[in-house]
């Protein structure tokens, strides 16, 4: 079942993880992004420890859409270096993942 992954990012505010997951789900590289946040972030940037509040997408994809999908993030994201990064699906429901590819093909 690897052929489906789930796809991260992070973002700055909610409007930005909304706009990214409705271009994602309406461009078909994505069946589904959840957004959840904020959350708190810390990590190394300029040789500096920052910390920021930020929102998380989830997106559950297929490896098949995968550049197009970063393409797109990196298109509609405010960041100069964003998080993109993929995990395979390694189990799932049959029907879940039915429905996951009937989403990206519609």
């Amino acid at each position: 079942m690897t052929e489906h992954i789930q796809v991260q990012t992070t973002v700055d505010s909610v409007a930005a993880a909304e706009a990214i997951a409705r271009g994602l789900v309406e461009g078909r590289l994505a069946a589904c992004v959840l957004v959840m946040g904020p959350i708190r972030s810390t990590y190394w940037w300029h040789d500096a420890i920052e910390a920021a509040d930020e929102w998380l997408c989830v997106i559950k994809t297929r490896r098949d859409r995968y550049e197009a999908l970063e393409a797109a993030i990196r298109r509609l994201h405010p960041y100069e270096v964003p998080q993109i990064i993929a995990l395979p699906i390694v189990a799932g429901s049959a029907a879940y993942l039915a429905w996951l590819d009937a989403s990206l093909s519609g």
